[in-house]
């Protein structure tokens, strides 16, 4: 009768190395389950052969080789042969893998069963010499008999009471510190849980009766889920939740940028609109003024052009008032007056609508000028795509995602990425010839001429209409003339970027981020400029028109009119121009494609409405909820009409310097010149003499002025804010200083930013570096221990040979 089958564990050990010297690397513990593998699957083969006996295997070379010596190179679960066991010690010690081994070296010792009873193979009994029914298995001959696992499971015992000793937060905090896999960590946190029914005598033992605690435990958890609804619920109130994830992954981070502008542009004018709410409307809207004699009724033109009853309330200028405004006391009992006390804290009007407007374009100044600078060192230091193609294949996927809408967006979202870096590289194109070089700056010059002569017309008859206006007489009195000149402004504004990006089809640019930053400058130029011709007509002409009226008022309601007809005019184009022409486009012209979103277009549009709100809010001190509300919609708008009636870019390409353009261009021409604007009419400027908060002055300026005299009569005590008023702000040096410390500011970020950059260079040739010297390492190693072995081989061979093979070379020599 054939003997039964030899099972040997072939597990490599160092002989030279004492027991628990050095601490097991990953790789050994691996290649012990690697040989329970195989043990089970042999098991398996031999149960499915019912009866039948097998021949016992003959040692052989091979079974001497893997039992023997231990510096034979290892073979793996498929036999492919991997590196010596000296070679995986030093990887074993690398840096990159003994990270965090310190932090739980104690806590992790108790789970590397598998890897100590590696070493007491030698004093196992072999299964050859027990009965095939009466085998036990290793676990449960590892469980019963050897001592390590008692001690190990008497140690997790503690390691469980010592857990369940701690907080949840700080039970987690340690579980999540531990270097234990998933599954070990989801154990140790269900057996350090306390169970229901100690907790319940806990509660006993308190004198807490069960159904309290039930029902305690009810509220409690009935208020957790619903503060989850409400925040799911504010969440979701976010028009940038979702919406920005699917816009980046089907039509690029080109047209993402454009969203994630007008979400910064509505930052801006909410941190703009809080003062001016705190300390100017709502004041003014609880002591309201003295009612006019005569209220226009709302007929609903007031929407478009906003006079009538809208003149009358705090949306503009003239209803604010000139007085210091308190709380009025009850008439006293006698008769007499109200004491001095009694009326409460005074507030000056003037003096808080100068300051709270100052104060407001200071903060949004600094907020300005650091999101650039920060937008500028983040799209320069991430901006290089040099080495991030293999990263975004492998390190890209986010594992945590299990929704299949969620795994889907995040699947363009790659593969739009992708496309992206891809598209830089098939932008390097050969050098060019002399003659394309000549023809090519002949029509750039050409192009750039009749752009130019279009931006010339177009302010030459924005110009003309406005002095037309002027001197028409009933030009101020008619509600539906005061349309005619926004109107202008905006079909001007409509057409001239369609006549400009018909000429750039003539340029054939081979850079799409170049083709959009040209289209950018073309149209700032356009609005730019006819927003100076308007800001000529309402200072240097209107005022000396409306000298009787109130002219802010008037100026106040221009920029009204503005902003409601360029939004009105936004929803034309992006209906005629988008939703209309992919109608003709599918139906007449049979075309399969859809027309491309207009990045240059509709980020000037923002611009131009950003500026318009910085010049009115002097006019106009609720203009900023106008823009929200203006932004909000047209974040819909724009987002309905993309997924609708537009596609991706037929040249996909990598936006990473996109939004330091757009803050770049939000800084200086637009915000800059809103400022001057505002300056020019706040020092310069003779306010109306019938309306607003300076009426009595001969500049808004001088507010400040009379607030310092008062000031001055007051005491000593407050002696020192006139000398600040005095030093700091009627003096052109300080504001001189600040200008320079400013601009000082700007260059050193730009000079940090360049330093980083070198920075970043030096970083990632010093990784490339430490790559190709743990290559030349691993290479070396190899090679030592390869001769090594053919040494050994051949030592081998030489002992194993007889002496008759020696004795008859020897005779046949």
């Amino acid at each position: 009768m054939a003997q039964p089958p030899v099972f040997v564990l072939s597990v490599p050990e160092t002989p030279d190395d004492p027991e628990g010297s050095q601490e097991p690397s990953p790789y050994d513990e691996s290649e012990v389950h690697d040989s329970f593998y195989q043990l089970i699957q042999e098991q398996s083969r031999w149960a499915a052969e019912e009866g039948l006996e097998l021949q016992q295997r003959e040692p052989g070379p091979g079974a001497l080789g893997a039992s023997g010596d231990d510096h034979q190179a290892l073979l793996g679960p498929e036999g492919v042969p991997v590196h010596s066991t000296a070679t995986l010690r030093i990887l074993a010690s690398m840096p990159s893998r003994t990270i965090g081994r310190s932090r739980g070296a104690i806590l992790s010792q108790l789970y590397n069963r598998t890897v100590r009873l590696r070493r007491r193979a030698a004093r196992r009994p072999q299964l050859r010499d027990v009965g095939r029914s009466a085998r036990p298995s290793l676990r449960l001959y590892d469980l019963e008999l050897d001592p390590l696992v008692l001690e190990e499971e008497e140690k997790r015992v503690l390691l469980v009471k010592e857990l369940q000793g701690l907080t949840v937060a700080q039970r987690d905090h340690v579980l999540r510190g531990m270097p234990l896999s998933l599954a070990e960590k989801r154990c140790l946190r269900e057996e350090s849980r306390t169970p229901r029914g100690k907790r319940r005598a806990r509660q006993g033992g308190r004198g807490l009766p069960s159904c309290c605690s039930q029902l305690q435990d009810s509220c409690v958890l009935a208020l957790h889920n619903l503060g989850l609804v409400l925040l799911s619920g504010l969440q979701a109130l976010k028009p940038w939740r979702y919406a920005l994830k699917r816009i980046g992954g089907q039509f690029g981070s080109s047209v993402l940028s454009y969203f994630l502008f007008l979400k910064t542009l509505l930052a801006f004018n909410v941190l703009l609109l809080l003062p001016l709410l705190a300390f100017i409307v709502g004041v003014q809207a609880a002591f309201p003024p003295a009612p006019p004699a005569s209220v226009p009724a709302f007929t609903g033109l007031e929407l478009l052009t906003g006079g009538g009853r809208f003149a009358h309330t705090v949306l503009y200028y003239g209803y604010y008032s000139n007085a210091t405004l308190s709380q009025p006391c009850a008439s006293p009992p006698d008769g007499g007056q109200c004491p001095p006390e009694a009326g409460g804290l005074p507030y000056n009007m003037p003096l808080a609508y100068l300051f709270t407007v100052g104060v407001a374009f200071f903060i949004t100044c600094i907020t300005l000028v650091y999101s650039m600078s920060r937008s500028f060192g983040e799209s320069y230091r991430v901006g290089s795509t040099s080495g991030v193609h293999a990263i975004s294949v492998f390190c890209s996927w986010d594992y945590k995602v299990t929704q299949k809408w969620a795994s889907r967006l995040q699947h363009d979202n790659i593969r739009t990425q992708l496309k992206e870096l891809l598209a830089v590289w098939q932008l390097r194109r050969g050098p060019r010839s002399m003659c394309w070089r000549l023809r090519r700056v002949a029509v750039l010059g050409l192009v750039w001429l009749l752009c130019l002569g279009t931006t010339l017309g177009c302010t030459v008859a924005v110009y003309n209409f406005s002095e037309l206006m002027i001197k028409s007489p009933g030009s101020t009195e008619r509600e539906g003339a005061l349309l005619a000149l926004p109107l202008v402004v905006c079909l001007l504004n409509l057409g001239a970027p369609y006549l400009y990006r018909g000429l750039a089809a003539l340029e054939r640019h081979d850079s799409p981020v170049l083709e959009v930053y040209v289209a950018i400058c073309r149209n700032l130029i356009l609005k730019m400029v006819t927003l100076g011709i308007l800001c000529y007509h309402w200072l240097g002409r209107r005022v000396g028109t409306l000298r009787d009226q109130c002219w802010e008022n008037f100026v106040g309601q221009e920029l009204y009119r503005l902003m409601v007809m360029d939004f009105l005019f936004t929803l034309l184009d992006t209906l005629f121009g988008e939703l209309v022409w992919r109608l003709i486009s599918e139906r007449t012209l049979k075309r399969r494609g859809k027309p491309e979103f207009d990045i240059a277009g509709n980020v000037l549009e923002l611009i131009y409405g950003q500026t318009l709100t910085w010049l009115g809010v002097l006019f106009s001190p609720l203009l900023p909820a106008m823009q929200i509300i203006k932004l909000l919609l047209l974040f819909y708008v724009k987002k309905t009409s993309l997924m609708a009636n537009c596609q991706a870019p037929r040249r996909p390409w990598k936006a990473s310097h996109m939004s330091t353009v757009f803050i770049s261009l939000l800084c200086f021409p637009s915000f800059l010149g809103a400022a001057i604007f505002l300056c020019y009419a706040v020092w310069q400027v003779k306010p109306s003499s019938i309306c607003g908060p300076f009426r009595t002055l001969d500049t808004m300026y001088e507010a400040g002025k009379v607030w310092v005299r008062h000031l001055e009569r007051a005491g000593p005590r407050v002696s020192w804010l006139p000398w600040i008023h005095r030093y700091l702000l009627e003096n052109t040096f300080p504001i001189y200083l600040v200008s320079a410390l400013l601009l000082a500011v700007i260059y050193l970020n730009i000079q940090v930013v360049k330093g980083q950059r070198k920075v970043i260079c030096l970083l990632k040739e010093q990784i490339s570096n430490e790559g190709e010297d743990k290559i030349f390492l691993i290479n070396k190693l190899q090679s030592v221990y390869e001769r090594k072995e053919r040494s050994r081989a051949g030592r081998t061979e030489e002992a194993a040979m007889p002496p008759a093979l020696f004795t008859d070379d020897g005779d046949a020599w």
